[in-house]
């Protein structure tokens, strides 16, 4: 019996139109930037068409992505809500390419932009085997007080704040009836650098709680000690890597690409003792990234940041499995290894149109 699982980090799955950029140009779009506007009336308008007329093409990238990951369990991140969920499901996933989802789940979490983790699931898997929802749980009330993982690195944060800048999103599922558990989640974002350090090294203390949280949270359902043998996977956008490739030279003189292997990440929570198992490690070394970083010539990598990390029974259960990454959507600017390069999407543009900077990761799981 089988599954395909995947996860997605779709970027700005919107309903609405941000119109901080007229008194925040940090946050104003780059081809607003060249025209003369005379008032805030007039941002509005225009930023409204801007956004309309990039959107389609986006979400049409993005609905061709999830078609080729072809998956019956879909975890994604950056999903306003529910109804902009249910657009995109419709308008492009159904409609589109003819690959819906009837069952959809979405808890409103605590990201101050609004942006959520989300699950769309056939009703059946592509064998015929029943997928039941049994129960959904939110855990974004969870603090920092309730776990114990409150640390000086974290001020100003306080003990009584809430751990997750999301949510970690539990859920029961059935799959022809055999049980699988599902941890979705969108950790901290690395963001600017901050007091001297870079953006990830600045962030890695809220990173570090946040899976440590997710941990807890597991084996507070299972029991401590007692999580081996159960069926469970953890599925988003980790914001951060273990390893990646920093790509050095340029496009007239061709690239070259160095694998650096990072002392610290949040991953190692979940790893470093074999509590989960991160199965894109059974591809090549070159060939594990599903996000492109570029800030300039001096800082440019290729690193995973989406994962999908199975539980050591599952993982034992599917040794010979290895997932897919789906690159296609990718914009033109990324940058790919010798023979990674595949043929992108109609419409793709150098920066965008795109599916998103992130790769679908997708994999099928004997459950």
């Amino acid at each position: 019996m089988s599954l395909r699982l995947a996860t997605f980090n779709v970027e700005n799955l919107l309903s609405r139109f941000d119109f901080t950029g007229f008194r925040n140009q940090t946050r104003q779009d780059r081809v607003l930037r060249l025209f003369s506007i005379r008032s805030e009336a007039e941002f509005q308008r225009l930023e409204e068409a801007r956004a309309i007329a990039l959107a389609d093409d986006a979400r049409q990238q993005s609905a061709l992505a999830i078609a080729d990951a072809d998956a019956d369990v879909l975890c994604l991140q950056e999903v306003d809500n529910m109804e902009s969920l249910q657009a995109f499901e419709y308008g492009y996933l159904f409609k589109m390419v003819g690959n819906g989802y009837r069952q959809r789940f979405l808890i409103e979490g605590n990201d101050k932009r609004g942006i959520d983790v989300a699950v769309l699931m056939r009703e059946q898997t592509r064998d015929g085997q029943k997928i039941e929802c049994v129960d959904v749980r939110s855990h974004a009330g969870v603090t920092f007080d309730d776990f114990g993982l409150h640390a000086p690195e974290l001020a100003p944060l306080l003990p009584s704040d809430r751990i997750f800048k999301r949510d970690c999103l539990e859920l029961d599922l059935r799959i022809g009836g055999r049980p699988l558990t599902l941890y979705v989640v969108h950790l901290k974002s690395m963001g600017p650098g901050r007091e001297g350090l870079d953006g990830r090294t600045s962030t890695m203390a809220l990173r570090m709680a946040e899976a440590r949280a997710v941990r807890r949270i597991i084996e507070n359902r299972f029991g401590a000690g007692n999580t081996a043998n159960k069926q469970f996977a953890i599925c988003g956008d980790m914001n951060d890597y273990q390893e990646r490739l920093v790509v050095e030279g340029d496009r007239r003189n061709g690239y070259s690409f160095r694998r650096v292997v990072e002392d610290q990440s949040a991953l190692d929570v979940f790893t470093r003792d074999g509590f989960a198992e991160n199965p894109v490690e059974k591809r090549p070394e070159d060939d594990r990234w599903t996000l492109y970083h570029n800030m300039g010539p001096q800082e440019r990598h290729l690193c995973q940041l989406d994962y999908i990390l199975l539980s050591p029974a599952l993982a034992r259960r599917n040794h010979l499995r290895v997932p897919e990454i789906i690159r296609a959507g990718q914009p033109y600017r990324t940058v790919f290894p010798p023979g990674q390069e595949v043929e992108r999407y109609p419409r793709i543009g150098w920066d965008r149109p795109k599916a998103s900077d992130h790769c679908p990761v997708v994999m099928t799981l004997d459950v």
